[in-house]
């Protein structure tokens, strides 16, 4: 079996590089806050190093940006890896807090061999701005080793593999500092010295922990990996060094996980209809935004022009030092609609879902109202303004004609005061609203007013004429 082992030296610090552009000179420092931990290449031209005290650092370079390292962000970044890394492979294992480790013994066959899987994994690795070191190995022991010394090839030969493990010295290896001045004592200082004295040597010259971890290396004592599953939800978080005080500061991190997201819902074979976004502020309660389509999408283009008005309607109460991004609802794709020759989409239902999750986005949720007819004769009682729905494709029934009406209804009767030249339709009789005391009665006609207007009257019950709408 072959495992294949990717060693993210940086996570934080390339998370943290991702969502600005231009940070400067950024280090992370461990828990305590006292020691460098991780430095971007900026720092390290100022001759900030990794294991350097921050007092030191801050001599070197004054206007260093520092990060604290947070084991809860760190394992959400980790498990982010695992999430695009289980696109590729199957059966993956994380290895906190900054390793995953991917069988691909059973890829091969899919892929085309391990060198494509390889290329496949560097150019994920490229794409998201993520550094790490690879390596494959026998054992996933033997894997994770070469990878934290890079010293990882892409080969499946087992004697090449076993001959680049055997140079590590014994701290390489994972040896606690007691156990390497022990083994020292005795002339051993590399893993191949190890490997070469024999098994009931080893026993007796080994705590059982070390001889577990040397066994394990070899391949002799099982060492299974619990299959991680991915979480069925998306989240993404983007931490910024320097606050950003306008939204358009938020968009080049949203363009990113938008993209993310397209991918994700892609290989799910799913869309959403629902973005939850949480902007975090410094002295204040988070911002928490909800942007919902008319009808499942998965694009991030569509996502981003919506987006982009939600923050034109509601601009930033105080700078942002991160956002969180989360998708919990998905529903099932869609099958694709058919094409004309130009590649238009022949379904209207896209175009409506565009136009109605703009509007909503800019205007409000609750601003746009759908016109839909009611079961009353009465015309001004005939229609109702509800919430904007889905349409719907409706089976063509045979129904009896409508009759003819005016496109511009009155908000009430108008009285005639004029005597029509022209009597075209008529009379139509409406006689309705007892049920709830506002009955009607009265006889419609289509008549043509003198200077020319076509107007809907009407006489009631007690002879007087009124106009009730009047047609285009």
């Amino acid at each position: 079996m072959l495992w294949l082992y990717l060693h993210f030296p940086h996570l934080l610090l390339d998370h943290i590089q991702r969502n600005q552009e231009a940070a400067g000179a950024l280090v992370v420092v461990d828990d305590s806050g006292q020691a460098v931990t991780q430095a971007c290449a900026t720092a390290q031209a100022l001759g900030v190093e990794v294991g350097m005290r921050l007092k030191t650092a801050l001599g070197l370079a004054p206007d260093l940006h520092i990060m604290q390292a947070n084991p809860k962000q760190e394992a959400w970044l980790l498990e982010d890896q695992a999430r695009w890394l289980y696109h590729y492979a199957a059966h993956i294992t994380l290895a906190p807090p900054d390793g995953l480790w991917a069988e691909v013994s059973s890829l091969q066959k899919l892929y085309g061999g391990l060198p494509a899987i390889w290329q496949t994994v560097e150019q994920a690795l490229t794409e998201r701005q993520l550094t790490a070191w690879i390596a494959i190995g026998h054992t996933p022991l033997t894997a994770r080793l070469l990878a934290l010394t890079g010293k990882g090839e892409c080969t499946d030969d087992k004697r090449h593999i076993m001959t680049a493990l055997g140079t590590l010295p014994l701290q390489a290896a994972g040896f606690d500092k007691k156990s390497c001045t022990r083994l020292q004592r005795l002339g051993l200082c590399t893993l191949d010295d190890v490997f070469a004295l024999p098994a009931p040597e080893l026993a007796r010259r080994l705590s059982p922990e070390l001889l577990s971890t040397v066994q394990k290396i070899q391949g002799t004592r099982a060492d299974p990996k619990t299959p991680w599953q991915p979480p069925h939800t998306f989240r993404h978080r983007a931490d910024f060094i320097q606050e950003v005080e306008h939204t358009q500061g938020l968009l080049f991190s949203l363009q990113r996980i938008l993209a993310e997201l397209e991918e994700d819902l892609c290989w799910r074979q799913q869309d959403t209809d629902t973005l939850l976004l949480s902007l975090q502020h410094r002295h204040r309660e988070p911002t928490r935004l909800r942007i919902r389509t008319t009808g499942p999408e998965h694009r991030a283009e569509v996502f981003l022009k919506l987006i982009r008005l939600k923050l034109d309607q509601q601009p930033l109460s105080a700078p942002v030092t991160a956002l969180t991004f989360t998708v919990k609802r998905f529903t099932g794709r869609a099958a694709p609609t058919g094409q004309d020759l130009l590649g238009e989409t022949q379904d209207l239902n896209e175009a409506w879902h565009t136009l109605i999750s703009r509007l909503q986005a800019r205007l409000g949720d609750q601003a746009l109202k759908q016109l839909a007819p009611s079961e009353d004769h009465r015309p001004e009682c005939a229609w109702s303004a509800n919430a904007v729905r889905k349409p719907t494709k409706q089976r063509a029934t045979e129904s009896a004609p409508f009759p003819h009406r005016p496109l511009w209804l009155l908000k009430g009767p108008e009285p005639l005061t004029q005597t029509p030249s022209h009597w075209l339709s008529g009379p139509e009789r409406i006689s309705s609203g007892w049920w709830d005391g506002q009955r009607v009665h009265r006889d419609y006609y289509i008549a043509q007013l003198p200077g020319g207007e076509l107007a809907w009257v009407f006489r009631d019950h007690q002879d007087g004429w009124f106009i009730h709408g009047w047609f285009g």
